[in-house]
């Protein structure tokens, strides 16, 4: 991805390596597409539209193409995409359960067909200010501004001319920026999608290269070579169907289906716990697990093109590796197996692993860079690319590590906030190393990641501090050591001790940081709500919003001294969610720092002990414990790793239960034996309150019986996480 200000950079070289041809061919297709909205719902017909022939809703899917929205969001993928997320999107919907969802909360209050109506009319206002040139006049419709991308789409299938096919605010801004107009971070929260398309069309049209090209072919243009999308996605692992059943289907046709048909489109869920609800009353059974199942779902609803994923048989067997192609699609014509997405498959990528993954039984996973690059590595090379780059060897960033260096590029300071145990420190320690450059080590042997983050933190002779500073905070630590203060100093005549005006931690970083701009100096603050936050960083908590950096100075009131904060300092600090000290942090401190929720990561635990599924009991243990406490008192996936591998024996298992897992329940529960029981169930003696202890051998069971979430297998047309486990894998 290219930053601002370099598409002209190397131009001739893309126009000359750009196939102008196959864009063509693809606008060409996109106009059939046009065409074919144009037929169905005419410009004229619009002013009567009923809310069925509008909206999504049940009996759209029962209809296909009956829908305008329908045929806007899955119709339609040439002229430009609006898939991912909610049907929010269309302002107006039908829910599953038959109620119609309305978005504007100005209609809320109104009858769906009188609030219809409104909606109607603003678009039939819109078509006719873009028909009259008068574009201005679409910024005033509010109940549009609720679904830009479509209103912004429609706008371009009616006035294909006056509008680029790029409906994503976010890429609008971020193509604008290269082609020399605002930054991405100039523009308001009030600026509608169609206005900013409008102003990049004007850049589009204003540049010499594209004359004679048609807008569709622009688009392409900009894709093909500064797609603003990131590149090292979450890679999921998907099974065709239990036993991979489905397989010759979705090779054949391009494409990867999963079940839970019962729950309708899940377009129609805008958070996790509504769709959570919806898979509760389709499965009791297996609650534990279907918040989980529920955030999965959406993860398949919001793949984008150019996405990964990887198809499985059973726990042993990677069937191939491919690319989205399209995004999700409800298809009710599917007899089972309706909710879709389009693949194009690469079979060369086939291989048996040495040993299962236990993970991979579900229908869905998570794959661990380290799995991914082993899986690269392991395709069936032709003859003619022996010899060509490995495709594993480029540094990737997962999306957590990925996600914490954007908020640090916008806002200087993140906060990971999370249960303990979830790998916060670690997620920080990654962070560093991608900003160092070592992103290679993220996921490297353990021995090597700390040779690495050790020689990170180590002062160089000449400097005043390393580029990864880690401390923690703790109630006794003050602002004279993180920024400055008298501290005592032998004599020289060593018959006493002097005060001595000591740089602070903070204080040595930044100056560590002037004197080399280039590199980004980080500091990795542990527990940084343990510490007194207002009086540690005292008058530098203004100092520590971007836009003040460098340019404003304070007067520090112990020395007198000027001090400012560089430009490539960087703070993390973690915390544990559990922790009741949390409140301490208030809200001048929180304004100046992002905030990341690190929840536990069931991924990694792939897996068993004596057929206990370590992913399993954890998840059972929080679905208790989250009843019990809510969100912030669970576990986090440490309990259960030695090192950064799952434990493998009963003896890990054991002491890691006994001596690590149940005295944080048991102060969660503070000291009461109704509460433990609640959590810890039958593992907690009748008679004297305690859990009991039992040979290491046998715990496994007691575990597996007391917090199995293990839903039911495909025994219907779909099922609550599809066993895909084959004889002997």
């Amino acid at each position: 991805m290219a930053d601002g200000g370099d598409l002209w950079d190397g131009f001739e070289q893309r126009i000359a390596t750009f196939d102008r041809k196959a864009a063509g061919f693809a606008a060409d297709k996109a106009e059939e597409e046009r065409q074919r909205v144009l037929g169905e719902f005419p410009l004229a017909t619009w002013p009567d539209l009923p809310l069925e022939r509008y909206a999504l809703g049940p009996s759209a899917y029962d209809n296909p193409g009956r829908s305008f929205c329908r045929l806007m969001e899955y119709g339609t993928n040439e002229i430009g995409s609006i898939r991912g997320g909610s049907a929010k999107k269309h302002i107006v919907y039908q829910h599953r359960t038959g109620e119609w969802r309305i978005a504007p909360s100005a209609l809320r209050g109104l009858d769906a067909r009188e609030a219809w109506a409104e909606i109607r009319t603003e678009f039939v206002t819109a078509f006719a200010a873009a028909s009259a040139g008068a574009y201005e006049r679409i910024d005033e419709l509010s109940s549009l501004t609720y679904g830009q991308a479509l209103a912004t789409k429609a706008l371009a299938v009616y006035f294909p001319d006056e509008f680029l096919p790029i409906f994503s605010a976010a890429h609008i801004r971020h193509f604008t920026s290269l082609l020399g107009g605002r930054p991405r971070d100039a523009y308001s929260a009030g600026v509608p999608t169609w206005r900013a398309n409008r102003e990049l069309l004007a850049l589009a049209q204003k540049a010499q290269e594209f004359e004679g090209w048609r807008l569709h072919e622009v688009m392409q243009f900009l894709y093909a070579f500064h797609d603003p999308r990131p590149r090292n996605r979450q890679v999921w692992k998907i099974a065709p169907g239990a036993g991979a059943r489905l397989w010759d289907d979705c090779l054949a046709n391009r494409r990867i289906r999963v079940a839970w048909d019962e729950l309708g489109s899940l377009g129609q869920y805008d958070t996790d716990q509504d769709l959570k609800e919806a898979l509760d009353q389709y499965w009791p059974q297996s609650t534990g697990g279907n918040l989980r199942l529920a955030r999965q779902l959406l993860a398949f609803r919001d793949v984008e093109p150019g996405d990964p994923i990887v198809a499985n048989r059973g726990k042993s067997e990677v069937l191939a590796l491919g690319t989205v192609t399209d995004g999700y699609t409800y298809n009710t014509e599917l007899e089972t197996h309706q909710h879709v997405v389009g693949v194009d498959w690469d079979t060369s990528y086939s291989q048996l692993f040495d040993s299962p993954r236990h993970a991979w039984q579900q229908t869905f996973a998570k794959v661990p860079d380290t799995l991914w690059r082993e899986i690269r590595r392991g395709r069936e090379v032709p003859s003619a690319e022996v010899g060509a780059p490995d495709a594993g060897t480029d540094a990737e960033l997962s999306g957590m590590v990925r996600t914490v260096m954007h908020l640090l590029d916008h806002k200087g300071q993140v906060v990971l906030q999370g249960p303990p145990g979830t790998g916060k420190t670690r997620l920080a320690l990654s962070v560093a190393l991608a900003l160092a450059g070592h992103a290679n080590q993220i996921e490297a042997p353990p021995e090597d990641r700390a040779a690495t983050l050790s020689a990170l933190s180590s002062v160089p002779e000449d400097a005043d501090a390393a580029r990864l500073t880690m401390v923690t905070f703790h109630p006794s630590y003050g602002y004279e050591d993180f920024v400055e203060g008298f501290k005592p100093d032998p004599s020289a005549d060593g018959s006493g001790l002097n005060l001595t005006m000591t740089d602070g931690l903070f204080r040595r970083v930044c100056t560590a940081a002037e004197k080399a701009p280039d590199d980004t100096f980080l500091i990795v603050v542990d527990e940084i709500n343990r510490g007194d936050l207002p009086r540690v960083l005292g008058e530098l908590i203004t100092l520590l919003e971007l836009d003040k950096r460098a340019s404003v100075s304070v007067t520090l009131p112990t020395s007198g001294r000027q001090q400012t904060v560089p430009p490539n300092v960087r703070l993390i600090g973690t915390m544990n969610s559990a922790d009741r000290s949390v409140g301490h942090i208030d809200a001048a401190i929180r304004r100046r720092f992002a905030f990341v929720d690190v929840p536990p990561d069931l991924d990694v635990l792939d897996g068993e002990i004596e057929g206990l599924g370590l992913a399993d009991f954890l998840e059972g243990l929080n679905a208790k414990l989250d009843v019990a406490f809510g969100p912030d008192h669970l576990l986090g996936q440490a309990y259960l790793l030695a090192g950064d591998q799952p434990l493998v024996t009963a003896e890990q298992l054991s002491y890691a239960f006994h001596h690590e897992m149940v005295p944080l329940v048991s102060d969660y529960c503070l000291g009461q034996p109704e509460l433990l029981r609640s959590v810890l169930g039958t593992l907690v003696d009748d008679l004297t309150g305690r859990v009991v202890q039992t040979n290491p051998q046998d715990l496994p069971g007691l575990l597996a019986a007391e917090f199995g979430t293990a839903g039911p297998t495909s025994g219907g047309q779909s099922g609550n996480q599809e066993l895909d486990v084959q004889p002997g894998a």
